[in-house]
């Protein structure tokens, strides 16, 4: 329901998208303006987009307001999302007008409906081909029959709208007025699924009785990889539909959501919307506009998707809950995975968590009680869970520069003979982790932050994985000036690939990187072309342990297992331990069964041992017991604050006069460790100093965090960075 109206001229409340941290008063336009109305407003020279909040909040003048421009048209915001976004800036001591932006982030939103021109592949051909053609083309058939305008296809297949225009007079590319935003095709929640398994029908009736009661509720839904946790979560979107609402199910990568789709189509019979950044700017604020008035009844989408205007949200499944893409790092710091509980509470919908190596923090809210837990302990059909093997690295005697262990070679030959499939899966990016001098131990830096340059030989330079910045690769050393002695050292994906083209010449290799492609939708094809067997041998980083299918993998070799397990990241075992698993479960999906070796020098660590044993509640069990004993998350609060200034010496001062100024957290027995440089002390020229706040868990974390930042101001370049429940700690 709309809020009451307010008469012109009367005072009221509106937050923008300007990054400003309070309600701005404003007249209300001639005819009114209801609550929740997105409208444009005077602010300065400037024009800009807000929401209508509430009363205005006085203080000054009524003769000294200005009034609101127009009001646009959209369906206003709802009373549940205006709370929504309150309670998680709240939470995340994000200002209002920053999360306003994430819930406002398509393009075109004031204009008005209108009929528009697009531009999607068409039938014919043209009567010469081009490379500005081509690209076109190529472009269109990579977005999968996506509408584009003139100007977004022109400009995505970098050539001028007249080689657009020329292909549709051939017919190559069909030309069509159509309105600018269209509902989506319905969805048949009616349709026959596939037939599942006892375990698999035994869950999804519990999801669908919780979907029907129309309440609140979170499950996790833990089946190992390959069980079929998705066919059990799409029955609970049917119900969803049948039901009248809108489904929401994030993913973590976007490279998932081609297979998603076709199983979608295949379950409901149409495509649901998309939100993600390989959508086009068309399709975006179709999405938006859509899911608003009701026209889009399912969404696939990235984090981002959390922060749609649905009109009747039912349900939100966080597919691979565990991955760290979930939390955002830059700009507003938030965890998607806590934000759609949130979400999901306040306009009672139901939430599916699902995941074969759940995060801690579910885990224990499981334990308690506090969700509802579901478990698929087999895999679907004939497929079983792959044999483990660790391969002790301490025996080896590789030469120099060489990762691939004799056992390891034994075993993918085996499988090229057969026409299996084999991933080398190696947790770096990159060519080498360190290009060093041999003659004076000089390592290549980067300018612009405390990291070491790693080298990518595809693209013949060095880039720093922090800020981006690339250099061409040094012939010279810059330290001492001796030629020719420069070399890259450690292992990365690309020289991992030179040593499996050397091993295995004849085998048809495919490098999986996110540094190696260009766009997400050529990404998501290669994803594609793998899975219909196009590659005997892959090689993969962390990307290829969330929820790809490849039907020919049988082996997963892990090359350096212990990398994960250096390092005084809190979450360093939980994380070693996800991602083995995941990995792993990429082997055997189909008939054939699977295996996975993996490298380790450390064979008696506990979380080596537990990746092998397949125990994993008692690893839960002993990882849980050891945060508990430390007052660790989830059994305790922690927020990371981050200081930068372009000066080191500033960003200390402020870090040292904060760390004594504390009398707010002491007040909810919370401590504070640091001031200490951050692990990467300097990211694109600002010099970074880290604090660690650790409260109690039931502490009132927020509020008092809040009432010791207000005792400092920060002058000329410093700044300060608050991040509630950090995941990263560099």
């Amino acid at each position: 329901m709309m809020g009451p109206e307010f008469q012109a001229g009367e005072r009221v409340g509106v937050v923008t998208t300007q990054p400003l941290d309070r309600v701005l008063d404003y007249k209300a336009p001639e005819g009114g303006c209801f609550l929740g109305d997105f409208v444009e407003v005077p602010l300065g020279p400037r024009k800009v987009m807000g929401v209508v909040w509430g009363p205005g909040q006085g203080g000054f003048e009524a003769s000294k307001l200005r009034s609101v421009s127009r009001v646009l048209d959209a369906p206003p915001m709802r009373e549940e999302m205006r709370a929504f976004l309150t309670r998680a800036a709240r939470y995340t001591l994000t200002p209002l007008s920053a999360m306003l932006r994430l819930a406002t982030r398509a393009p075109g939103l004031a204009d008005p409906p209108s009929m528009r021109t697009i531009y999607r592949l068409g039938q014919g051909a043209p009567d010469r081909m081009t490379p500005a053609r081509r690209r076109v083309l190529e472009t269109l058939e990579q977005y999968g029959g996506l509408s584009f305008t003139l100007r977004e296809l022109a400009e995505q297949a970098g050539v001028s709208p007249s080689v657009v225009k020329g292909l549709a007079k051939f017919g190559a590319v069909s030309e069509e007025a159509a309105p600018r935003d269209v509902p989506f095709p319905r969805l048949d929640p009616l349709m026959a699924g596939v037939e599942l398994s006892a375990a698999q029908a035994a869950a999804s009736a519990q999801l669908r009785a919780d979907c029907a009661s129309g309440d609140y509720g979170t499950t996790l839904l833990k089946g190992v990889t390959g069980s079929g946790k998705t066919e059990v979560y799409l029955e609970a979107v049917a119900e969803t539909l049948k039901q009248g609402r809108q489904a929401l199910v994030l993913l973590p990568e976007i490279a998932l959501t081609a297979e998603f789709l076709t199983r979608v189509e295949a379950r409901f019979g149409a495509r649901p919307a998309e939100w993600h950044s390989g959508v086009t700017m068309t399709e975006r604020r179709r999405t938006w506009k859509m899911v608003a008035e009701n026209g889009a009844q399912m969404v696939i989408g990235a984090r981002s998707a959390l922060f749609l205007p649905f009109q009747d949200l039912g349900l939100i499944v966080v597919d691979e809950e565990h991955d760290t893409s979930y939390k955002q790092e830059d700009g507003v710091l938030y965890n998607a995975r806590d934000m759609a509980v949130l979400r999901a509470a306040m306009c009672s919908a139901q939430v599916v968590l699902a995941s074969a190596t759940p995060s801690l923090e579910s885990w224990a809210n499981a334990d308690a009680g506090k969700y509802k837990r579901l478990d698929l302990a087999s895999r679907f059909g004939p497929a079983r869970m792959p044999k483990m093997t660790a391969l002790d690295m301490r025996d080896e005697k590789l030469p120099s520069g060489r990762w691939i262990s004799k056992a390891m070679q034994e075993a993918v030959k085996a499988r090229i003979a057969r026409g299996e499939q084999s991933l080398f899966f190696l947790n770096r990016r990159g060519y080498a982790p360190i290009t060093l001098c041999r003659a004076c131990g000089f390592q290549v830096g980067c300018d612009n932050c405390d990291a070491r340059m790693v080298e990518h030989r595809f693209l013949k330079r060095l880039m720093c994985h922090q800020c981006g910045e690339t250099k061409p690769l040094p012939e010279v050393c810059p330290s001492c000036e001796v030629e020719g002695r420069m070399a890259a050292v450690g292992p990365g994906v690309e020289r991992l690939a030179e040593e499996v083209a050397e091993l295995f010449p004849e085998a048809r290799l495919a490098v999986l990187s996110s540094d190696l492609f260009g766009s997400a939708r050529a990404l998501k094809a290669k994803v594609e072309e793998i899975a219909e067997g196009a590659a005997d041998l892959i090689i993969g980083t962390q990307m290829v342990a969330k929820g790809h299918n490849f039907p020919l993998l049988t082996l997963v070799g892990v090359i350096d297992a212990d990398l994960g397990l250096q390092g005084s990241d809190l979450r360093a075992a939980e994380r070693t331990f996800q991602l083995m698993r995941q990995v792993a479960g990429r082997a055997g999906r189909k008939e054939i069964p699977g295996e996975a070796m993996l490298q380790t020098y450390q064979p008696e660590h506990p979380v080596i041992r537990a990746i092998l044993g397949g125990d994993e509640e008692a690893f839960w069990a002993a990882e849980a017991e050891e945060r508990r004993a430390t007052g660790a998350p989830p059994y305790g609060r922690m927020a990371g604050v981050v200081l930068s200034s372009t000066e080191a010496q500033e960003a200390f001062d402020l870090g040292a006069e904060m760390a004594r100024r504390i009398a707010p957290l002491e007040a909810v027995g919370a401590q504070v460790f640091g001031p200490a440089p951050a692990p990467i002390a300097r990211i694109r020229g600002r010099h970074r100093v880290r604090l660690l706040v650790k409260a109690p868990k039931g502490a009132p974390l927020q509020d008092a965090v809040r009432k010791w930042l207000a005792q400092f101001r920060t002058k000329g370049a410093q700044r300060i960075t608050v991040d509630i429940d950090p995941q990263s700690f560099y």
